[in-house]
């Protein structure tokens, strides 16, 4: 699979026919179907229409970075005219009024849109399954789960379909599904990439677009094409200028469990270390350390936020008919009725201080470093696994490292770093302050040279 800034040189240089490529592209994403089910809507005619407009847009003098790039877009982002859902039956025959903001951009840079990737329920699911849609499979083994929320998105750029997807990330849900996969996934500054145009979020002022892709330098492609503050969206943000950091004069900090109490696979540490060890062979200085948390049974609190806020959006036509809401996704409306004022605002003051804590923390360091998940890609049969490190955890527990920078605002990227049992993919999270999505990109670049010098890079080729 050639890269995403690869196939768009090919298309400007003439030497690639973007109406040739939507059909494979298309042919690629039908075919990985009764494997997969990564997708919700595949539309061979749109994309050739679209793809066919190309040569003549570049004849015209625009600027194309993404000239006739085959790209599939989250089944909660609305791609104008198409069927989008939310994988919920509720919405099932909903066809969004427009482009989301982010569509708009790629289509504009000469993205070519061929699908929409599953996700399960309201995208409120550490895995990949809907009443509406069904189960999406990992592609190394049919028995797992690529994760979620957006693991029908990482589990068609991991098949070799596209080359990039955008997805959303609310909690880590386009970290931890490219962990499990072996691709890379980028969760921006909240605001760097304006979303003033979609669904209503169950969870405010956290959720962000996100490129998924194969390496790193495509996910700095798309994301320089979607970024950028609009007028639409108050909450979109500036960002600080690329910097000529050397790498080696960075304030890195790594901690193997993000300064938390939560159990780790050894197959995810071994490999997390692995990689850690790479980096300081390579003359990186990384100091352990992680930032000042709030109290557990603070942040226990911050669960509240999204019960409540799901009840609120979708809890009267839960109560018209329970029985097409998924059973998972019903628990947390139901907690959402039973959540108290006071919950709520527990959960806002656990939020607040997680932004106040990594705020602290990048005074004092650049960049923080820890594993993306704790265990690698499980069945899909459950919500995650019941067990840890030889411990057992909740249904959340494979995601312990991530949602702390949705809190916080910051960006954060997964990237590959090696293998655990049976072959399956690790991620390794870097995360910046607020605003710094350069600086982050940056190094996970060169990260990604380092480990793949060293053999360790997971990533597919």
């Amino acid at each position: 699979m050639k890269t995403g800034r690869d196939i768009a040189a090919a298309v400007q240089r003439g030497s690639l026919d973007p109406v040739k490529l939507a059909r494979e592209a298309v042919a690629a994403c039908s075919t990985s179907q009764d494997r997969l089910n990564a997708l919700t809507v595949i539309d061979g005619a749109r994309a050739e229409v679209e793809a066919a407009a190309i040569p003549a847009r570049l004849s015209a003098g625009e600027t194309l970075p993404l000239a006739g790039v085959p790209i599939v877009v989250k089944d909660n982002i609305w791609v104008g005219g198409w069927r989008i859902t939310q994988g919920s039956m509720a919405f099932r025959d909903h066809v969004a009024p427009r482009d989301a903001l982010c569509v708009e951009r790629v289509r504009k840079a000469g993205a070519v849109v061929v699908a929409i990737g599953h996700c399960p329920e309201f995208a409120c699911k550490g895995n990949t399954r809907s009443p509406l849609h069904g189960v999406t499979h990992h592609p190394m083994d049919p028995d797992l789960t690529p994760g979620g929320s957006s693991g029908g998105n990482v589990a068609i750029v991991a098949d070799g379909a596209v080359p990039m997807s955008i997805g959303t990330d609310g909690g880590g849900s386009s970290r931890r599904p490219p962990a499990h996969c072996g691709l890379v996934g980028f969760k921006p500054s909240y605001g760097a990439i304006p979303h003033p145009f979609g669904f209503a979020e169950p969870f405010w002022w956290i959720t962000c677009i996100s490129p998924i892709t194969r390496d790193v330098a495509d996910a700095a492609l798309l994301f320089s094409v979607m970024a950028g503050p609009d007028i639409r969206d108050p909450e979109s943000r500036i960002l600080q200028p690329p910097r000529d950091d050397a790498v080696g004069r960075l304030r890195l900090a790594w901690h193997p469990t993000l300064g938390l109490d939560a159990p780790v696979d050894p197959d995810v540490a071994e490999a997390c270390e692995r990689a850690i060890a790479a980096l300081r062979h390579a003359g990186l200085q990384l100091a352990v350390a992680a930032p000042r948390w709030p109290a557990p049974s603070l942040r226990a609190s911050l669960a509240a936020i999204q019960f409540a806020g799901l009840a609120a959006l979708h809890g009267e036509a839960y109560r018209r008919a329970p029985e097409l809401t998924d059973p998972d996704v019903a628990i947390q409306i139901e907690q959402g009725f039973a959540a108290k004022g006071t919950d709520v605002a527990l959960g806002l003051e656990a939020s607040q201080q997680i932004r106040r804590a990594l705020g602290a923390f990048f005074v004092e360091h650049d960049l923080l470093l820890s594993p993306t998940t704790p265990c690698v890609a499980w069945p899909h049969s459950q919500l995650g696994p019941p067990e840890i490190g030889g411990k057992p955890v909740d249904a959340r527990g494979h995601a312990a490292f991530t949602p702390f920078f949705n809190h916080g605002q910051n960006p954060a990227i997964s990237i590959p770093c090696g293998r655990g049992r049976n072959g399956l993919p690790v991620g390794l999270q870097i995360a910046g302050a607020v605003g710094e999505d350069h600086r982050v990109l940056a190094f996970a670049a060169e990260a990604e040279r380092i480990l793949a010098e060293a053999g360790l890079w997971a990533g597919l080729p």
